[in-house]
């Protein structure tokens, strides 16, 4: 292919990302000649610094900048509007187009592991992620239930209140600590468990052992106490960092216009896995 393609991602602050890592070795399998660069963009600086952005075949975008990038943008996926977060953007004929690939990171994540969306799901926390999960769950037709912090009544209950008015469903909310058990799913989008944390887990022993399935979006430790918790149950689970591999690898199918299939992510995973 003649010339590098450029990409990046923009956020922040961004301190220790896998992005790089893992886009170039879906460029290596793709054989795509490209770079990949990381690129802290405050707040303030985002107005400022789109037009550079722009000469970039494509960027991926995380905190702070998932919802504030949305004006700047010529036009949504059906997906990015639907949940109002943009974490993939594609540049073609000078036009810039907002995707998200979170979730599509997340359905092929639990694909990967044969966990279905369906059911009862419990959803730990309201936050960002959560919401992605939340939407997705929904559109599933699943139950959904968010378990989560007395301090995030308040943003939770709108979550529900935007669920209920954009795709007419019903959730109710519950403390972390009085889940209850026997759920299809639960899907972790708290940071607990995490790096330093080890620790820590965001759910009593008995409501992940009497579940299904588990699904924990965080990716360092490997192995969570959720997921040892799940393991030790014998009942499917699967982390984040399939969800994180399988998400950059839709975006560059969005700017590449080509296709990853489950033995390549595969073979990224264990590497990442291997280094970690």
């Amino acid at each position: 292919m003649n010339g590098i393609k450029s990409f990046a991602l923009i956020g922040f602050p961004l301190g220790h990302s896998l992005s790089g890592i893992i886009h170039k070795e879906l460029f290596s399998v793709s054989g795509i000649n490209g770079e990949y660069e990381l690129i802290e963009i405050s707040r303030e600086e985002l107005n400022d610094s789109f037009e550079q952005l722009k000469k970039l075949g494509g960027f991926n975008v995380t905190i702070p900048h998932k919802s504030n990038i949305i004006p700047l943008l010529d036009g949504l996926s059906r997906k990015a509007e639907l949940f109002g977060a943009v974490n993939t953007v594609d540049m073609k004929n000078g036009k810039a187009i907002g995707h998200n690939t979170d979730c599509i990171g997340f359905l092929r994540a639990l694909e990967a592991a044969d966990i279905e969306l369906k059911g009862r799901v419990l959803i730990c926390g309201c936050g960002g992620v959560s919401r992605m999960f939340a939407f997705e769950s929904a559109l599933a037709g699943c139950d959904i239930t968010f378990a989560i912090r007395e301090s995030s009544i308040k943003k939770c209950e709108v979550l529900c209140s935007e669920l209920k008015e954009k795709l007419g469903a019903q959730s109710r909310i519950v403390f972390l600590d009085n889940a209850g058990e026997n759920y299809d799913l639960i899907i972790n989008g708290t940071p607990s468990g995490m790096f330093p944390n080890v620790d820590d887990c965001p759910l009593k022993k008995e409501t992940i052992q009497t579940s299904k399935a588990v699904f924990d979006s965080i990716y360092n430790p490997y192995e969570t106490v959720l997921i040892r918790y799940a393991k030790e149950a014998k009942i499917k689970y699967q982390n984040g960092l399939s969800m994180l591999v399988w998400q950059a690898a839709a975006a560059e199918e969005i700017w590449n216009v080509v296709k990853f299939n489950a033995e390549d992510i595969n073979k990224i995973i264990e590497k990442l896995r291997i280094k970690s």
